[in-house]
C-alpha cells in the first residue's frame, strides 16, 4: 500500500509527522516544485518524500490536505480516481451552504474525485494538536472518520491505528460526517474537540 499527502501546509506537515513517527514512507506534494519544500520534508524525516503532484497521485491512499477551494484543481490531475481512497482533510469554513448545493462539503469533494472511495477524517483537530504525538497519558488521541463506503472507512481506521490514533467511525457523510464539517460560518459539533480514548 502506498500513501501520499497532497498539500504541505500546517495540516499536511502534521500528517507527515504522524507517518514519520510510525516509520511509514509517504510522498508529499503540492502544486509547486518539490525542491521548494524539500528541506521542510527532510526536517521531518527520511521517509517523507517530496515529489510532484503527478507522481504523488499514483499512491493508493491520498490525504487531501489542501484548501477546500483548491480541491477541483487536484481532482483534474486524473480523469478517474478508480481504486484509490481519498481522505478529505479539507474544511469549507466560510463557503455558503447554497454554494455547496445544501450538501456536506465532503460529498462535493467526492463528486470531484470520480471513482474514488472518499473518507472524511483527520480534519477535526487543529494542526497544532494533530502535530503532537497521539499517545496521551496512556491513551490515544481520537480521530473521527465518516464515509459512505464502510470498507474504505475500515481501511482508514486501520491506518489511523497504525499511526497511533484511536479511530471512531461516525457513519455516512450526511449523518456523522456533518459533525466534523463546517456549515457556512459555523463549525460542526465535533470540530476542535481533542478527545483521548483509554482502552
Amino acid at each position: 500500500m502506498s500513501y501520499a499527502i497532497i498539500g504541505f501546509g500546517k495540516l499536511g506537515q502534521a500528517l507527515a509527522k504522524a507517518f514519520a513517527r510510525s516509520g511509514i514512507d509517504v510522498a508529499v506534494a503540492t502544486t509547486r516544485d518539490p525542491e521548494s519544500f524539500a528541506s521542510s520534508a527532510a526536517a521531518i524525516g527520511p521517509g517523507i518524500i517530496p515529489t510532484t503532484l503527478a507522481d504523488a497521485i499514483k499512491a493508493d491512499i491520498l490525504f487531501l490536505a489542501v484548501r477546500y477551494e483548491s480541491h477541483p484543481e487536484v481532482a483534474r490531475a486524473l480523469p478517474t480516481w478508480q481504486g484509490k481512497i481519498i481522505i478529505d482533510v479539507t474544511n469549507a469554513y466560510g463557503v455558503s451552504p447554497e454554494e455547496l448545493g445544501g450538501q456536506p462539503s465532503s460529498q462535493v469533494v467526492a463528486k470531484a474525485f470520480t471513482g474514488a472511495r472518499l473518507v472524511r477524517g483527520f480534519n477535526h483537530l487543529a494542526a497544532a494538536v494533530l502535530d503532537q504525538d497521539p499517545a496521551v497519558h496512556g491513551g490515544r488521541r481520537v480521530v473521527f472518520l465518516a464515509s459512505d463506503d464502510d470498507g474504505a472507512a475500515t481501511e482508514i481506521a486501520a491506518l489511523a491505528e497504525h499511526l497511533g490514533f484511536s479511530p471512531i467511525k461516525l457513519g455516512g457523510l450526511l449523518e456523522g460526517g456533518l459533525l466534523v464539517q463546517a456549515r457556512g460560518n459555523s463549525w460542526g459539533q465535533l470540530i476542535f474537540k481533542d478527545l483521548v480514548k483509554f482502552d
